[in-house]
């Protein structure tokens, strides 16, 4: 997985209450763009380190219809 600022990170429900959680990569820790990502999270405007697991995704920045 590698990101660049700006890119969207989804991490799909593994549990039937949760919901999806969608964020925007603010800050890389490495300059490949491998995890772990600084992640302004939407649903709840504040940011996390976040290693992300096999129930993520990425959305390239340029992939954005919003």
């Amino acid at each position: 997985m590698h990101a660049t600022i700006g890119d969207k990170l989804v991490i799909e429900s593994t549990q039937g209450g949760s919901a999806r959680r969608l964020g925007v990569i603010t800050g890389l820790r490495h300059p490949d763009g491998s995890p772990p990502y600084v992640v302004h999270w939407l649903d709840a405007e504040h940011e996390t380190l976040v290693f992300p697991g096999p129930d993520a995704r990425i959305i390239p920045k340029d992939d954005h219809k919003s």
